[in-house]
Parts: C-alpha cells; structure tokens; sequence
C-alpha cells in the first residue's frame, strides 16, 4: 500500500508541473513570436517483483513474480518553434520572420535572440525592443555589428534585409541568426532566448509591417488543462483510497486485543 501512495503521489507531482506548463503557454497566447512549452513524460525504471514461498529442500529460493512500474515523472520541457501566424500592422518598425531565425538584441553586454519582432525607435534614433534592448545590425560601410540607427526618417526593408532609408540609401542590415540545434536554446524571459553557438550566416527571410503571432492554439490549451485537472482528482480518490486502507489496517487488523 505505501508502495500505491509513492506511484499516486508521483503522478500528482507530474501533472502539476504539466499544469504550469499549459498555464504559462495560455498566459503568453497573445505575446507575439512566443513558443509554446510541451512538457515530457516518463515512467520510473520498472523493478522485479520476488518472493521466497518456493523451497528447495530446506531453503526458500527466490520465486519471480514480474516487472513492477513505480509511477511517472517529468522527463523535460520542450520549446515547440513552428511558425506563427502574421498579422499585418502596417508599422514601420513591426518585423516577422518566415521560416527559420532569430533576430538579434544586445542587453548590457549580453547578446540574445527573438523571433518578437515589435520594435520602436528611441529618442536618439536607435531601434529598441519593447524591453528598451538595443536591436542589432550590420554596419554597410564598416562591417560591424552594431546598434541601427534609424532616425526620425522613415524607411523600408529589401529583400537581403537591408534598410533603406529615405534617400534610398542602406547603411544597416538587420543582424540576424540561426541554430543548427535548438535545442541549444534556453529561454531567459521577455520572449528571449540565448545559446553560444549561433550561425549568423544563415539566410532568414523577414517582412515588414507584421508581427509573427504565438504558435499557442488556446483551444488546445484549454483542453488540455481540463484533462490534467480529471487526471488529478483521479489521483487524488486513489491516495484517499490507500489512506483509508492503512488507516484500516493500522487501526483494526493491525491492532493487538
């Protein structure tokens, strides 16, 4: 019986952590470039079950009875990165990317990656994020990976990710990037990711006036999280089951009169 408690209590713990998951995926469902989490399961090694009623001769030998599974437990936590739908905005500084890719933010000294493309541009001219981190480029004229300044002007984008601006010259690209392996990538918040082995060579294709919406399908979601909290009170019956059934027998059979 305490061996039901430790399986029932197992699977309790996993749903909760596959409840937080689905929570957060809902929670971000109109943060635009998010990638939705999965969360992985797996069961306990399996054990042998033996015991010793054959004898031989005098002796009791052991006497297999079969594989025992001891419950369930969280394996890990995916990132999901399928493509979003765009939804057009017409702004200037709104970017989506089609297909594979990352645009790349400097925060203090630390470089980073999003696929939320709803940037503004600052009082100094300078393409920020949401969070006030600095949108990275290539500089035409150097080479260098810097800061793009935009100005007050307006501009566009061509089709090599250069912007062009109001006199149809390109002195930035907008510096983007890739990963052979993502999962190399680790979510930090604010809808960024980091990882030490980019490629930032890689062809990424980026439209202007649209934002890429969170791959989350509420729906989905929903559901999901109804089927966690039928899986949960199941649970919960099996562990007031088994303490009923110790109570039972530590109070009455195992009782000395």
């Amino acid at each position: 019986m305490i061996r039901g408690f430790y399986t029932a209590v197992s699977s309790l713990v996993t749903l909760e952590n596959d409840q937080q998951t689905v929570t957060n995926n809902i929670t971000n469902v109109n943060n635009n470039g998010y990638k939705k989490n999965v969360l992985t399961k797996q069961s306990f090694e399996d054990v042998m079950i033996t015991n010793r009623q054959n004898k031989s001769g005098d002796r009791h030998i052991p006497n297999k009875l079969g594989n025992l599974n001891l419950g369930v437990k969280v394996n890990d936590v995916n990132t999901i990165y399928t493509q979003g739908s765009f939804k057009a905005t017409d702004n200037l500084t709104d970017f989506g990317i089609d297909g594979r890719g990352f645009f790349v933010v400097q925060r203090g000294n630390e470089r980073l990656y999003t696929r939320n493309g709803n940037f503004k541009v600052n009082q100094q001219g300078y393409l920020i994020t949401t969070s006030g981190d600095e949108v990275l480029g290539r500089n035409n004229a150097t080479g260098a990976e810097e800061p793009i300044y935009v100005g007050k002007e307006q501009f566009s984008l061509d089709g090599e990710n250069s912007i062009i601006n109001s006199n149809g010259g390109t002195n930035y690209s907008l510096l983007t990037a890739d990963f052979q392996d993502y999962a190399s990538l680790e979510k930090v918040g604010d809808n960024y990711y980091k990882s030490d082995n980019p490629v930032n060579n890689a062809r990424v294709k980026v439209q202007q006036g649209v934002l890429e919406a969170s791959n989350v399908n509420p729906t989905e979601e929903l559901v999901k999280l109804m089927e966690i909290k039928r899986q949960f009170e199941t649970n919960q019956k099996f562990v007031t089951m088994q303490d009923e059934s110790l109570q039972k027998a530590a109070n009455d059979i195992g009782s000395v009169r």
